[in-house]
């Protein structure tokens, strides 16, 4: 068994980064930590990501096995806000704003069409919907 501990960071694919830089830091607050001449490097809160480009060719074919979605932590006193940022912003909401266990969730894409999350729930209070 290996000790995960949580998210390390993620590493996204995409077409633009200019145009990913633009959405991850003005409409979500990332902080662009370095920026190179086809990647870049930001945080989230307490989680970093990566953004990699590779161009319109050389995306992954749809369908294709690969990552779902990924979910941030928000707070439930700014979950309103985000939304209202989101929907200010013109990003596309494919769910929600739901209540799912002890929290709020909306899911919607950013300009590569890659689904993100934001969550104010918790993995315990996500399971006793389950139980």
């Amino acid at each position: 068994m290996i000790p995960i501990q949580g998210i390390n960071h993620l590493t996204l694919t995409v077409s633009s980064l200019t145009r990913s830089l633009s959405f991850y830091i003005d409409v979500l607050g990332a902080v662009l930590i370095h920026r190179g001449r086809t990647d870049a490097y930001i945080e989230c809160g307490p989680v970093w990501i990566c953004l990699l480009e590779r161009g319109e060719a050389n995306r992954a074919e749809a369908g294709k096995a690969g990552m779902d979605h990924v979910a941030f932590t928000i707070s439930d006193s700014d979950f309103d806000q985000a939304v209202e940022t989101l929907k200010a912003s013109s990003v596309s909401i494919i769910r929600g704003p739901v209540t799912r266990g002890d929290g709020r969730c909306v899911n919607f894409l950013d300009p590569d069409g890659i689904q993100l999350e934001l969550n104010t729930g918790s993995l315990a209070g996500r399971m006793k919907i389950w139980n």
